[in-house]
This record gives structure tokens, sequence and C-alpha cells, in this order.
């Protein structure tokens, strides 16, 4: 062939490739734009409900993946408007399919949606995707390819000699002292480790384990410890109970507020981060939130005495120690800026202040009160009559969680609580324009929304194990094919999942190691109107839209251990009732 004729040759097979390329990414296109759902998949013998932005037709067609054959005829819902973006959507139900296989959508006339699958276990590999996530965060470890695949690295921050930071020092712990508290994980994109936050993290993993226990036992991460006679969840919370317990001052009862750098460290990876580490001073919401977590983890752990011998007790011990350590110092708040005032050196990194600690007092003492029966914690062990949605700086919700668990006589006050906020979720879903509860106020959409979709449905699963009315447990299940994909972004928000997935978290290891892929299981934050990050690539101000998948955008891509925490919770709870 001449060398004319072979360029040609060339030409037009890179003219044919690229209008193949084109196509093909025209037709995705129209999906990604158009047909939000879950990309995940759905259940058999549960709702399926698939939301058209901008319909051009009103019928609906669901055809086998393989044969192509027409599975489901159906016609699009009311034109629905929304209340955020001003656009128009219409429903396609699809529930009436119940053949397991794979499928996908069409509009006739219209746009095709990605494959997505029905099948009895669909989101088994994303609950434990979501709850091996935490392991990708551990710290003063490695993590070998056997465990973490193409995201092996090396172990970063020993944390055997950390400075205690002059805030902090006593007579028992003097200027230029140092003491060790390995492992923990790092709590969100950043290499530090915050006892507020580990909180209310450990207390919804805990939740989860006491909610859930036999589903958990076959919940299998491929860890390390993932041969023994422990459940994974109860391994893995282990790694970050370490941590805590060791944040306690032996002296006094009291606990460190977090154990961090003076600032934070640029994008690389851990083993790279070699900056002085500190524990800064003690606070009344560190004692409180440890008190908790420590009173929760002597009942879950004291059924695995043979395994961790000593650790229940030991686990006590500290809670009532730091509960007295609390009573003697009520009102000692971190406060990052006053105590930069005093001294040195300044520290900037994530301060989760919290000046109002009634909730951490009731949380603790319900904790206390479930696994004592101590008649004097339960004076402080208030329920919410009104429940708030939980954070980690609002955990009334937890003491109303933790009363279910009691006999104690606020048990039925809790429960109707916990009902009465889940039936104010479900009003008016039917006229929202992706049918869940997530996204009906704007307040829903703050930093860290995804997370405001998972604690949702923790309440919505609370108010079905209550009154075994599957409409609560069905409304929970909207919310998990929201962070799938049902929404106003159509990004699937779970890292490592869905046809359209999120690819660039604000989450160092994911920068910096080199794999185009970013570290699987993690929940990104998601839509934050707030935009406090100043990040350029937002591309709509519409609170749902307000999203972009960029690492500088920690006010909307950040990922986090609170958040991953409710989606490990919803997740896992949802394959136990629905996956049956």
């Amino acid at each position: 062939m001449s060398g004319l004729n072979r360029n040609k040759t060339v030409v037009c097979l890179r003219f044919v490739i690229l209008i193949f390329i084109l196509e093909t990414s025209w037709g995705y296109a129209q999906s990604s734009t158009s047909i939000r759902l879950n990309q995940v998949g759905f259940y058999p013998h549960a709702p399926k409900v698939a939301v058209v932005v901008n319909p051009t037709g009103t019928e609906f067609v669901v055809k086998d993946a393989r044969t192509k054959k027409v599975a489901l005829k159906g016609e699009l819902g009311k034109e629905l408007e929304n209340q955020f973006s001003g656009k128009k959507s219409r429903v396609a139900d699809f529930s009436g399919l119940k053949k397991q296989g794979e499928f996908y959508i069409e509009i006739v006339g219209g746009a095709k949606s990605a494959n997505f699958k029905i099948n009895k276990r669909v989101h088994q590999e994303v609950a434990a995707a979501a709850l091996k996530g935490f392991y990708y965060q551990r710290a003063s470890t490695a993590l070998p390819e056997q465990y973490a695949g193409k995201w092996a690295r090396q172990a970063g921050h020993p944390d055997d000699r950390v400075a205690i930071h002059a805030s902090a020092i006593s007579s028992s712990r003097p200027e230029g002292s140092v003491m060790s508290a390995p492992q923990g994980w790092y709590d969100a994109g950043d290499y530090n480790k915050y006892i507020v936050n580990s909180g209310i993290t450990m207390g919804t993993l805990l939740s989860l384990y006491e909610d859930y226990p036999e589903f958990c036992k076959g919940l299998d991460t491929n860890i390390p410890e993932s041969a023994n006679a422990v459940p994974d969840i109860l391994d893995e919370i282990l790694w970050n109970l370490r941590w805590m317990l060791q944040m306690q001052d032996p002296a006094d009862g009291g606990v460190y507020h977090k154990l961090t750098n003076a600032n934070f460290d640029g994008t690389i990876m851990p083993e790279a981060a070699t900056k002085p580490r500190y524990v800064v001073e003690k606070s009344t919401a560190a004692a409180l939130n440890f008190a908790a977590v420590t009173a929760q983890s002597y009942r879950v752990y004291s059924k695995f005495e043979k395994d961790f011998p000593g650790l229940a007790d030991s686990c006590l011990a500290a809670s009532k120690k730091a509960w007295k350590w609390a009573e003697r110092n009520p009102d000692l708040f971190y406060v990052q800026e006053e105590m930069n005032k005093k001294f040195d050196p300044d520290v900037t990194t994530g301060a989760y202040g919290d000046g109002h600690v009634e909730d951490e007092w009731s949380w603790a003492a319900t904790e206390l009160y479930v696994s004592t029966g101590e008649d004097g914690f339960l004076k402080r062990a208030n329920y919410a009559d009104e429940l708030r949605l939980p954070s980690w700086n609002q955990v009334s919700a937890l003491s109303n969680y933790a009363l279910l668990k009691s006999t104690s006589r606020h048990k039925s006050e809790a429960g109707k609580a916990i009902i009465q906020f889940a039936d104010k979720l479900l009003k008016d879903v039917d006229r929202q324009p992706f049918q869940t509860v997530m996204g009906k106020s704007v307040w829903d959409f703050s930093w860290g929304s995804n997370s405001v979709a998972a604690n949702q449905g923790i309440a919505l699963l609370q108010a079905y194990k209550l009154t075994d009315d599957i409409k609560y447990a069905q409304a929970a299940l909207g919310n998990l094919d929201y962070l799938l994909g049902r929404n106003a972004t159509n990004y699937c928000f779970l890292t490592g999942f869905g046809t359209n997935p999120v690819m660039h978290p604000h989450h160092r290891p994911s920068a910096a190691d080199g794999v185009v892929e970013p570290v699987p299981g993690l929940l990104s934050g998601g839509p934050n109107p707030g935009k406090q990050d100043k990040c350029t690539t937002y591309t709509s101000n519409s609170p749902d839209e307000s999203f972009t998948d960029d690492y500088c955008s920690y006010a909307s891509n950040e990922i986090a251990i609170n958040w991953n925490a409710p989606m490990v919770y919803l997740v896992a709870a949802l394959e136990a009732i629905f996956g049956k």
C-alpha cells in the first residue's frame, strides 16, 4: 500500500473512531443529564423509581440489557417543578418489575439510561465498600496490596511520640513531655484525628452492630483481621477505639480534644507527612463524647471477652472516669482562636469547637445508664421530645436511639419523638421532584449534605423498627437511591460505584497516590450552596446542584468519617431488611 493511501486509511480510521466516541459520549450524556436513578440497582420486591428531568416524552419502557426485550411498559407521572432550580421532571415508577437481571430504561422517543441491576443483595458490595472505607483511613499502619489492592500505601503517622501542646500540659505531663497515641482513623481528607468527630462516628457504627448484629456478622471487608472470629465491623471500630482510649489522661480522666499537626498538610501521601504532632487541651465535649462511646463499647465488646480480654471492663472504667472529669469541668470549651492567643504553636486544623454540650451530657448519661443500669445516670439521660437530626455538634437524637435499647420509663416517649420526626420527613414527599425526603428543605443542603440524607435514613429506619411499618424503610431506601444517583447532580456520591461516579474527592491519598480511581467506599460531602472553598468549577447556584467533582472543592467534595458512618448504617440496614 502506498504511503498516501496508508495515510488516507489511517485518517479514515481515526475519523470513524472519533465519530464512535462522540456518539457514545452523546448517548451517555443523554442518560447522565436526563434520567436519574440509583446507578447500582434495585431490590426485586421494593420500590423502583427513576426521575426524568426535562422529559421529551410521556411513556417509558424497561428493557432487558442482554436481549433488548421489553420487560415493562409505563407512563411517566405528572410533571413536577424543582423548587430550587425550576427544572421540570416526571417520575418513571417501575416497581412492578420484580424479575432479577440487568436492565435499562428508555423514554419513548427520548433518552436511555445506563444499565442497572435488580437482585436480592444488590447493595451488599456497597455496604462492604463503605465500611472498608474506614480501613483506607487507618493511621499508623501500612496498607498492603493483599487488602488495599491498587490503593496500597506505606505507613504514616506512627504517633508514638506526640508532643503535649502547651495548652495541654499538666503536673503529670509537663512542658516538653511526649505521649503515645497510635492507630485511629484519619478524620477526613486531612491527616488529623479528632475526638469529637470520632464520637458520632463510633456511636453510629456501634449502633449498627447493636441493631443488626446478624447482618454485620456476615459483612466481610477483607481486612487483616478478617480471619478471626470477630465481625469485621468490630475489628474496624477497634482500630479507632484503641486510639481514643490513649487520648485519655490516666492521671485525671480528662480527654485531649484532638491529635493534630499545627497546620494542615499539603497534597501528599501519609508517609511523606512528617510534621510534628500534638495533643491539645482537654475539653468537656471531648470527655463526654469519649464517655458515650466507651460506655457503648462496653456493651458491644463484653460479648467478645475471649477475643479481647479485659477490653470491655477497661472501656467502662474509662467512661466513668471521663464522666467524673466532665462533672468537675462542665464548661471547658475548646475555642481554638483563644487557645492560639495564649499558647504556641498556633493550631489551625479543624476545631470541632462546641460550646453547647447539653446534648453530649444527655448522650453520655444515656449510654452509661443503658450499660450499667445505674439510676444516677438516668437523671441526665434526657430524651429529645423534638428530635433534631444528628451531627457532630448535635447528638441529642443519639440519646433517643440509645433509650430504645433500655427498660427506662422514658423509652416510649423517646420512641414517640422518633416517629413524629419520621412522619414530618414523610409529609408531601410525593410532591418532591426526586421523590425523596432529602431535599424538601434548603437547609438539607449544608456542609456534608450527603450525611443529612444518610442520617435522615437512619431516623426513618428507627421508626421502622418501632412500628414495623414498611413505609419508613421504603423512604430510607429512597434516600439511598438519592446518594447513589437519583439526585439533581446525577452523581453517584460513593466512590467506586455507579455509571457517573465521583472521581476527584478532596482526599489527600486519592489525589497523591498516582492511581486514576479514588480510594473506593468514601462518601463525598455533597451539594453545599455555601461554596466556602471558593472553587471555580461549580456550574450551578441551585442548592441541590451546588456540587463539583473537583479536588479543590472541600466544601462539596471532601470525605469525612462522620459522613461515611451513617452511609454504612443506612445501606447495611437496608440490605438486612430488603436483601433477604
